[in-house]
């Protein structure tokens, strides 16, 4: 097991995580209170949710959720504000929620488009949009936005979660240029095909895996714990003079 590293510049930091209940965005909401940051979380799945705060906190850390929507802004802008008020104005975003549902061109409407640029891409830019003045009150913060590797890849049979994703790049140099001014520092996080539950439940075979593997330079296959470590580090002060650009949990496969 590895011998992680602990960020004493994370302890007390409120923190928020988009699509914190489950695989990933999880996986850091577990990192985040280990370090001992004040961690707030959105989801849909208040159920999975709960059961992930409940038990945190009666470990001892301090952790809030928020049911939203992200597909609906004004939804996510008020669980934002009520996350602020419970934990204090957040200095750390995760833009983290996503699905990677796979689609044909051919089948894409105008209406399905929206609904995935709203689910894989909209939510960041407003999100970033309701923490920022926080944060330049604060005298800066971290934004961590995830991106992913399908679309360096050149994946197919998902063509507008890459264009949503393929679109954080350019989301995430214009914010780092803008915010830059006020000690705000934005990055993307680039992962891999990672072994959430969901990922082995839908898309997992002995063939695929094999057909990643040879891609990959290291032959591990990733788990989420992999993606969190990256995140943290970008959340923390050891990171200072990282911004605008993208960090790569994908073991060598682009």
């Amino acid at each position: 097991m590895p011998n992680f590293a602990t960020y004493p510049s994370l302890s007390g930091r409120s923190v928020v995580v988009t699509g914190g209940a489950s695989g990933i965005g999880a996986e850091m909401v577990r990192a985040f209170a280990a370090q001992g940051a004040k961690v707030g979380f959105l989801d849909f799945d208040a159920e999975t949710a709960t059961a992930l705060s409940d038990t945190l906190t009666g470990q001892g850390a301090q952790v809030a959720f928020e049911r939203c929507d992200l597909r609906d802004i004004t939804a996510t802008e008020t669980a934002l504000a009520a996350l602020a008020e419970r934990n204090g104005a957040a200095t750390v975003l995760v833009n983290n929620a996503a699905r990677d549902d796979r689609h044909g061109w051919e089948s894409v409407t105008p209406d399905y488009y929206d609904e995935r640029i709203a689910t894989n891409l909209k939510h960041m830019f407003f999100a970033i949009k309701a923490v920022a003045p926080g944060m330049i009150a604060a005298g800066g913060g971290a934004i961590i936005n995830m991106g992913s590797n399908s679309w360096w890849e050149a994946g197919g049979n998902m063509p507008v979660y890459t264009t949503a994703k393929a679109a954080v790049h350019g989301m995430t140099r214009s914010f780092a240029r803008d915010l830059g001014p006020h000690r705000i520092r934005v990055n993307t996080v680039v992962p891999g095909w990672i072994m959430t539950e969901r990922q082995k439940e839908l898309w997992v075979t002995e063939a695929a895996i094999e057909k990643h593997r040879d891609r990959q330079c290291l032959k591990d296959l990733i788990a989420p714990v992999y993606v969190a470590r990256m995140v943290l580090f970008l959340a923390s002060d050891d990171a200072a003079m990282c911004t605008a650009n993208n960090y790569m949990v994908e073991a060598g496969s682009i």
